[in-house]
């Protein structure tokens, strides 16, 4: 089994609380109508939303991927920490076993938040990922988070 992981850090001017609240406790509500354009819906598929639950991405038809589905592996609202693992789904190609997540974010000096996010590929045999599947993965996630964050700036009242 091969293994690459990537950690990527991004900063933002809006509290941990806020950003925790909308992009991780809150996504399957607020994420679809942020990005209809291409996320159908998230669902709760096991579980309370908690560790141990297991939640489902569906994409807009003729996007390069139906689902997906993850396992949350552990949540802490004390410490705004959410780490997942990608269970199912067409982002799991072929040699690809499984991918984790581990998402972590902390205030900054200036009142905003610092967010590290640490991905883990796990890939079968000698597989090797490409640098730009990597990239696009990397892209999409950094879509989602500028996208919640113009909302929050936008709507300064929103999960406080």
């Amino acid at each position: 089994m091969g293994f690459a992981s990537y950690t990527d850090e991004y900063t933002s001017p809006i509290a941990a609380s806020r950003i925790f609240k909308a992009s991780i406790l809150d996504s399957h509500n607020l994420i679809p109508k942020l990005l209809p354009q291409g996320i159908q819906s998230m669902k709760l598929i096991q579980g309370d939303g908690g560790a141990g639950s297991i939640k489902q991405i569906n994409f807009i038809d003729g996007r390069n991927f139906n689902s997906v589905k993850y396992h949350i592996d552990e949540l802490s609202e004390e410490n705004y920490t959410y780490n997942y693992t990608l269970l199912e789904g067409d982002a799991l190609v072929e040699n690809l076993e499984k991918i984790t997540y581990e998402v972590k974010f902390e205030a900054s000096p200036s009142g905003g938040t610092i967010s590290k996010v640490t991905s883990k590929y796990y890939t079968k045999g000698d597989f090797m990922l490409k640098e730009e599947d990597i990239k696009a993965g990397k892209d999409k996630v950094m879509l989602m988070y500028k996208v919640v964050e113009a909302y929050l700036l936008q709507n300064p009242d929103a999960y406080v």
